[in-house]
């Protein structure tokens, strides 16, 4: 009887191959800079080497330097043709200046799935029923960020590279700076007015030269004007790297990079920690919903699991400490991330004002989602432009 038992599965499995194996699926991932940027890029290619590795009968092909400066003239529609061809049946498109490209591709082609990745179509109703939209709430991990570097400064002066400027860039410095005024004013017990918190805009995700603002000089240029903290908002690791030369030559001098666990890696305590997106987890479940057939279309901003927020199988966004974060300021930052995780800390909370002065949240009043995401300006107490115009 057990032989035939056994007989009888073997031969079910040949009848069915679906039950041996799983359903081959075929990845397709648009990367804004190069795979191995030490940021990013670097971070979703390795979240899509997870999914590869985690889920059977993945595979990952991917297109990365998508952006007009490496690759002029080429669109989304054609990047994703390319991939369709390929044999992708999920096509993810990793950066928020992709946005109407991918939109136009997924409605060429509607029996495959899209991902956009830090776009909102989903919200504003213009997505096909294909696309759909993930980002993980950096908003916290710019806020350790920010507190980190307010504990670590000897000036009081903290300053921010910024990329473009858009919504989202503009609620990432913003979070920034009241992780950082939370640790000034609470932590430290100093007043707010005494904490300066500049951000500069070098016009893109990472450096074009021509095009673009060197990072690399206004890294240079900050430290240089006083500043001992730069928290990184670029895709690469340029601020960092600057902070590691200035204490070569004996300056107090510290920055946070972004996007990537690594990036600290090699920077010795020029690099306080930084904060970074984990894209494995995420892009793993909705693989496996487009392998199962069970996808729907959703807007996904995914928190960290605040049990563990470096726990790389759950954590979409992490927070890594470095050389350049005492024993006493990684405590502080454990009790803050205890308290943002159980929502006792709320720093997007009332009152907040923009920069022009209006009101942007009375007093005791919390921030919506909606608010937060569409954060029109900076915020009262930083100095830098909120607007490109």
């Amino acid at each position: 009887m057990k032989r035939f038992l056994v007989s009888l599965g073997l031969s079910a499995l040949l009848l069915c191959p679906s039950m041996a194996m799983a359903k081959d699926l075929t990845i397709g991932l648009i990367l804004v800079g190069p795979y191995n940027d030490k940021g990013y890029s670097q971070a979703q290619y390795e979240g899509g080497k997870y999914v590869e590795e985690k889920l059977p009968g993945a595979k990952l092909i991917y297109l990365d330097k998508v952006n007009p400066a490496d690759r002029p003239g080429l669109t989304i529609p054609q990047v994703v043709d390319d991939l369709v061809e390929k044999g992708a049946d999920l096509i993810i498109a990793g950066s928020d200046d992709m946005k109407d490209g991918i939109r136009e591709a997924a409605s060429l082609h509607p029996d495959k799935t899209f991902i956009h990745v830090s776009g909102d179509d989903v919200l504003t109703g213009k997505a096909p029923a294909n696309l759909g939209n993930l980002f993980g709430r950096m908003e916290y991990g710019k806020m350790m960020a920010g507190f980190c570097a307010a504990l670590t400064s000897k000036t009081g002066k903290v300053a921010y590279l910024g990329p473009l400027i858009n919504e989202e860039t503009r609620r990432l410095a913003a979070s920034a700076f009241l992780g950082a005024r939370y640790a000034w004013t609470e932590v430290l017990g100093k007043k707010a007015e005494d904490l300066q918190f500049k951000v500069s805009w070098i016009g893109f995700w990472f450096n074009i030269p021509g095009v673009t603002t060197d990072p690399t000089q206004v890294a240079n240029s900050f430290f240089d004007g006083g500043y001992d903290v730069v928290i990184s908002g670029i895709d690469t690791p340029e601020a960092v790297t600057v902070a590691r030369q200035k204490r070569d030559q004996g300056r107090d001098a510290w920055a946070i990079p972004y996007d990537y666990a690594l990036a600290c890696e090699g920077q010795g305590p020029a690099c306080i920690g930084v904060p970074y997106f984990n894209w494995g987890p995420s892009f793993l479940r909705q693989a496996k919903a487009v392998q199962d057939g069970a996808w729907k279309q959703d807007f996904e901003w995914n928190a960290p699991h605040w049990a563990d927020i470096n726990d790389h199988d759950a954590s979409p966004v992490g927070f890594m400490a470095g050389e350049g974060l005492t024993a006493e300021n990684k405590a502080r930052l454990d009790a803050f991330v205890a308290g943002l995780g159980s929502h006792e800390i709320n720093l997007f909370k009332g009152p907040l004002n923009f920069q022009d002065g209006t009101v942007f949240l009375k007093d005791g009043e919390k921030a919506t989602d909606e608010q937060v995401w569409s954060l029109p300006q900076l915020l009262e107490g930083m100095e830098g432009q909120s607007s490109a115009k």
